[in-house]
């Protein structure tokens, strides 16, 4: 089973608010005391919290129902109820939340920040809040308000340097695995990459980047055929993008095109992003098919060349990366 989640749905209910008291101060001396009912508490909220130490949803991925604690009722001598007991839902940097409609509620960007998605109910007002010049003595109090209710989606989008974009058995799994000690399952068929893969990538100097293995697109990804969207949505999060075209493809600049339109489709601001374009397996080329291959794409678009399993081309192509991420 894979140890990377990145979408769940959790039903919520924020606590209702205490009621306020009706309570009339009855004392030895003072037999016709006026109000003195307190307000009820406040429900408990439904928090998402940043937590850096999460990389994944795995945590909540049983997790069905999420409850905040209800509000204490008011009582005499105009004390106010205590506050239901917050719950928070730990979430990894770069979690949405959305409601049922789909509408975003909140996004995590950093360590400890906290977003309330679910309001818990007020507290009724007690009966010493109604007095007036007119009533002396209510003998009425609200009622707590009710808390919220509903389901929350919680999405994943992976925060990386650089993305790795290609078809499926592009070689991005074997190149994430011969830069970084990240340990992707490698196989030659579609779809061996379920679920993102993160790598450490070391640089010169002891500098190092993240990089991101996505599953691989396919033609209509941006409809949701394959693995659609619940993959393409990572890649927005990504600094970069590296297009991996394998050395054995029909056709290396359309299959570039390819891909560069499911990104346009899925979101046309992915295409603002800086890019270098790769033709992955190249020890299966020799000097003359190189050329004919770098000929297929414009000047300013030319592939840089490389092996994940030689590894020959891959400290180039990281400095083209640091290059472009600091230059």
């Amino acid at each position: 089973m894979s140890n990377f989640v990145d979408y769940v749905k959790i039903h919520c209910k924020s606590g209702h608010g205490g009621g306020g008291s009706a309570h009339l101060r009855r004392e030895k001396y003072i037999p016709k005391g006026g109000p003195d009912g307190g307000d009820g508490g406040r429900g408990g909220h439904v928090i998402m919290r940043g937590n850096a130490h999460e990389w994944t949803l795995l945590p909540l991925r049983y997790t069905r129902h999420v409850k905040a604690e209800r509000g204490q009722n008011g009582a005499k001598n105009q004390l106010t109820g205590a506050f239901g007991e917050d719950v928070y839902v730990d979430v990894p940097i770069g979690t949405i939340a959305k409601n049922e409609k789909g509408e975003v509620i909140g996004e995590i960007m950093e360590d400890g920040q906290e977003i309330i998605l679910m309001e818990g109910g007020k507290g009724g007002r007690g009966n010493e809040f109604f007095k007036t010049s007119t009533n002396q003595t209510p003998r009425f109090a609200q009622p707590g308000m009710p808390g919220q209710e509903g389901y929350v989606v919680f999405e994943l989008k992976i925060l990386a340097d650089v993305g790795l974009v290609g078809f499926p058995n592009a070689g991005k799994s074997t190149l994430l695995a011969s830069v970084s000690a990240a340990k992707p399952k490698i196989a030659n068929y579609a779809f061996t990459t379920l679920t993102p893969n993160l790598g450490i990538v070391d640089y010169r100097n002891y500098k190092s980047f993240v990089m991101a293995d996505i599953p691989g697109i396919i033609e209509g990804a941006a409809e949701g055929k394959g693995l659609g969207h619940r993959f393409l949505r990572h890649i927005e999060r990504n600094s970069i993008l590296l297009f991996l075209i394998p050395a054995d493809s029909e056709d290396h600049f359309q299959e570039f095109k390819i891909l560069e339109n499911e990104l346009k489709e899925y979101n046309p601001e992915l295409l603002d992003k800086d890019f270098i374009i790769s033709v992955s397996k190249s020890d299966l080329l020799d000097e003359e098919l190189r050329k004919e291959i770098s000929a297929e794409f414009p000047e300013n678009k030319r592939p840089l060349f490389f092996s994940g399993v030689t590894g020959e081309g891959t400290m180039e192509l990281k400095d083209a990366i640091w290059k472009q991420l600091h230059g």
